[in-house]
């Protein structure tokens, strides 16, 4: 007769209390497991929530598309919510859920390595653990981009960059230069016009504004949200909305689709009709299709722009001395306070830190090319191991809680092979992941990131690294594993 498997008693290490690993520990717990620990390199929760704090942050995800499924908020103050409300949300839910005693802080997983069956790590204060089953919850953009610009670090005014706000530096009646215009520079734009005594901003290439109307939820609206929970699904499930995210990824994965020529419409209009200075609309207009780049989200990026006391400078950046940035045309500007507006190191996902796998595998190795991983969840020889937002997933302008949330449900089907005992190690097979990696990279040349502009989006060989099929295709292959893609060791 054949033996029934035992069930095992799991050690789970999670790496990063952001949204993704808070997800994971509260999960992990509701199934019954004990032995979970958090490891935070930082001195509390929120990830790129903690990270961020300039003015005029916010989500350009809908408020409550952007929660939880299982932890609904009534109290968002807007339809796009502020970066405050955002991290207060998510310590709420580590309250709420009791997850703090989880985590350690101040931890920073300096090496994670399989060896003898098991995940050995290290941190960089020297303390070493093991676990069963490690979850890299790490995030995309948490490791800053800052620009080679000559010079600058002979500025003699305030300069940091947009991820380290410095908070002690006065802005009313200074002057201001934003470097980068990105989502975050434009959001910044928008917050200071008005406020500083002169706003540059410094633009390599401009951007497509996609307009929304961020407007605020009334006290009624709030005080029906809390007595009515059916009132705040019907405002996270809105069909609108959901109708505007498949509509926006069947655009991205067609470069000739209706859906992209509708989006296009739409920005261009915008552009037209909300910058009346001709030479100036000029300047504000792209060279590359809308989507090319990450679509910004923007109630009045242009209205900002307009106001008397901001400049839109597209001459390049020749370098920055004592006084403030000199441009390519010979101009000096001068500036009190210099924010690098410039993004993130897209490409890190899990590292710097040291990653080994069966036999030694260099994570730095197999990534050598470009990061990836098998549907952005595992890689082959690294069993046990699974990421959350991982290389090559779906990272555009919908939720990432919900790809976080339905990522969790393939991953958990995972660990029940290995906690039923049916395998020790699971990962995904060699064969699985160049079969996903031909037919992703053949689609995402496709895929309107690749018609023609530099993004974030795009890996060191200019294939785009983001997930190239439809939103629902995503959710079809999160519904349940294909157990034949994957290796399990010591199966009974």
């Amino acid at each position: 007769m054949k033996n029934t498997p035992q069930r095992r008693d799991l050690r789970f290490a999670i790496i990063g209390a952001g949204m993704a690993g808070i997800l994971a520990a509260i999960k992990l717990r509701e199934s019954g497991h004990q032995q979970v620990t958090i490891y935070e390199k930082a001195d509390r929760i929120g990830g790129t929530w903690r990270e961020n704090t300039y003015p005029g942050l916010n989500c350009d995800v809908p408020a409550h598309a952007y929660t939880y499924s299982f932890a609904p908020n009534p109290n968002w103050s807007h339809y796009l919510a502020p970066g405050p409300e955002i991290q207060a949300y998510f310590e709420g839910v580590v309250r709420d859920y009791e997850i703090e005693p989880l985590i350690r802080f101040r931890q920073e997983i300096t090496r994670c390595a399989f060896e003898n069956g098991a995940w050995r790590l290290s941190t960089a204060d020297g303390l070493a653990d093991t676990a069963d089953v490690v979850i890299a919850a790490t995030g995309v953009l948490h490791h800053p981009s800052l620009p080679d610009i000559p010079g600058l670090d002979r500025f003699a005014g305030a300069a940091f960059h947009s991820a380290r706000w410095d908070h002690g530096v006065p802005l009313d009646g200074r002057r201001v230069g934003v470097v980068g215009n990105g989502s975050t520079g434009v959001q910044i734009i928008s917050a200071l016009a008005g406020r500083a005594g002169k706003l540059l901003h410094f633009q390599r290439s401009p951007q497509w504004i996609m307009p929304v109307d961020n407007y605020a939820y009334s006290e009624a609206q709030i005080a029906a949200f809390r007595q009515d929970p059916a009132l705040v699904d019907k405002e996270r499930y809105n069909e609108a909305y959901l109708t505007n995210v498949r509509n926006f990824t069947d655009a991205i994965i067609d470069a000739d689709s209706p859906q992209i020529a509708a989006i296009e419409e739409v920005v261009k209009t915008n552009l037209e009709q909300s910058v009346q200075d001709p030479v100036l609309r000029e300047k504000l207009r792209p060279t590359y299709r809308a989507a090319c780049k990450r679509l910004i989200f923007s109630p009045d990026y242009y209205q900002a722009i307009q106001h008397p006391d901001s400049q839109l400078v597209v001459e390049g950046i020749a370098g920055v001395e004592p006084e403030g940035v000199r441009t390519k045309d010979g101009v000096l500007h001068p500036l009190d306070v210099l924010v690098l507006a410039t993004g993130f190191k897209a490409d890190r996902f899990v590292r710097p830190m040291t990653v080994l796998g069966r036999g030694g595998a260099d994570l730095d190795r197999v990534w050598a090319a470009r990061p990836t991983a098998y549907l952005a969840i595992s890689i082959p020889e690294f069993p046990n191991f699974f990421l959350l937002n991982g290389p090559t997933g779906p990272v555009g302008n919908f939720s990432l809680i919900d790809i976080a949330e339905r990522q969790w449900n393939y991953i958990a089907q995972l660990l029940d092979q290995i906690e039923s005992g049916h395998c020790r190690e699971i990962s995904v097979t060699a064969a699985a992941m160049e079969d996903y990696e031909q037919r992703r990279i053949a689609a995402a040349k496709k895929t309107i990131f690749a018609s023609g502009c530099t993004s974030w989006y795009l890996d060191a060989e200019g294939v785009p690294a983001s997930w190239p099929w439809s939103y629902n295709n995503f959710a079809e292959a999160m519904t349940r594993p294909n157990l034949e893609a994957f290796d399990r060791i010591g199966r009974t």
